[in-house]
């Protein structure tokens, strides 16, 4: 896959094995940040990083889905993609993280609309799906800002620091894009 452009000086690109210690470097530098809602960034390390550069490279071979680098001015400052692609029913989900640093300029925001954009149109997908803990404000808010519908709530569907959290569920549908643009808050 291509990378796609997200906005001025930031791209949303596959990994590459060259990238495992970088990765692994921001991933242990947001910690703190990381782990409060990801699990796996509390032991992520550099191996972690390895495997998860072979299976992102593997998902895109097998084309069921893409998960990438945001890359801003030519550094790591997050990851985003699409988990798998539900071919029989035209669907995908998105996840993403972003380092704490780079929160707040609207680049993840940026970063989501590109690949529903791409989900859209080069794929050809009819509904788009992301599901943020509950109480994840500044995950939740990006799929609020870009007009996604709030579908229900999945109750204890995530196991986050011991305990199962219920999870919001968002989800676009082609016909629904492009929403009427909200204004950015700055607070992602």
């Amino acid at each position: 896959m291509e990378p796609l452009a997200i906005r001025d000086g930031a791209v949303l690109r596959p990994y590459s094995e060259a990238d495992a210690a970088e990765l692994t470097a921001v991933v242990a530098e947001n910690r703190e940040h990381l782990a409060r809602w990801m699990p796996w960034a509390a032991t992520y390390g550099h191996q972690d990083s390895l495997d998860y550069i072979a299976r992102t490279r593997a998902q895109i071979e097998a084309e069921d889905g893409f998960e990438g680098a945001i890359v801003v001015g030519g550094e790591i400052v997050g990851g985003a993609g699409f988990h798998a692609r539900d071919r029989l029913n035209h669907s995908t989900s998105i996840g993403y993280w972003l380092a704490a640093e780079a929160q707040g300029s609207g680049l993840m925001t940026a970063t989501v609309r590109a690949l529903v954009e791409h989900a859209f149109g080069a794929w050809e997908l009819h509904r788009v799906v992301i599901e943020a803990v509950v109480d994840n404000a500044r995950s939740r808010a990006i799929p609020e800002r870009l007009g996604f519908t709030e579908e229900g709530v999945l109750r204890e569907a995530k196991l986050v620091r011991g305990r199962y959290e219920d999870a919001a569920l968002y989800a676009m549908l082609v016909s629904d894009w492009p929403p009427t643009p909200r204004v950015a808050t700055g607070s992602e």
